[in-house]
């Protein structure tokens, strides 16, 4: 047996998307723009990396009609499902999270509070709408049956996740608007 190749976490979060039914690249695309509270990458590396799983052997693709042209869709290969057995196996990282407000707060000493503020509030309107987008996927994980538990789970965490950086958000106009 050929050892396993050493995988990113992002590797694995492609190999996941890409899932039993299969995916193209827009459609992993689509789905990191749906589960960007769960991960973030440029969308260049979700149309690099199926390329890279496939010469790996963990990914095959093929050919379908698309809407203008010919789409590839990647599928797990034998050696794909086993690597994701594998890598379920292990025992999980804790979460990393890249979050620009915060490092944003910690630099205000360098300009006055105001301009720290006016830099930040535009992002309540983001995290309303990304709250809608939320409860937009809840209704739409049906149609993925044999994930929509575990989807409702993570909306859960997501939705908690987004109300804590309004909370958040409230503390620092607080703060900073006295």
């Amino acid at each position: 047996m050929a050892p396993r190749p050493r995988l990113t976490p992002f590797a694995h979060a492609v190999l996941v998307l890409v899932g039993e039914g299969g995916a193209g690249p827009h459609d992993i695309v689509r789905m990191m723009r749906i589960g960007r509270w769960s991960w973030s990458a440029s969308e260049s590396q979700y149309y690099a990396e199926p390329k890279r799983l496939e010469r790996l052997g963990l990914l095959r693709s093929r050919k379908e009609p698309g809407v203008t042209r010919e789409r590839t869709v990647y599928e797990l290969t034998d050696a794909g499902r086993e690597e994701l057995r594998a890598w379920l196996a292990e025992p999980t990282a804790e979460p990393r999270i890249q979050d620009e407000p915060v490092v944003r707060l910690l630099a205000s000493e360098f300009v006055p509070a105001e301009v720290t503020l006016a830099s930040l509030r535009p992002l309540r309107a983001d995290l309303q709408a990304a709250l809608r987008q939320v409860e937009h996927n809840v209704e739409r994980s049906t149609e993925l049956p044999h994930r929509a538990a575990v989807l409702h789970i993570n909306h859960r965490l997501t939705r908690r996740l987004i109300e804590a950086h309004l909370e958040w958000l409230d503390e620092v106009e607080a703060e900073l608007g006295r």
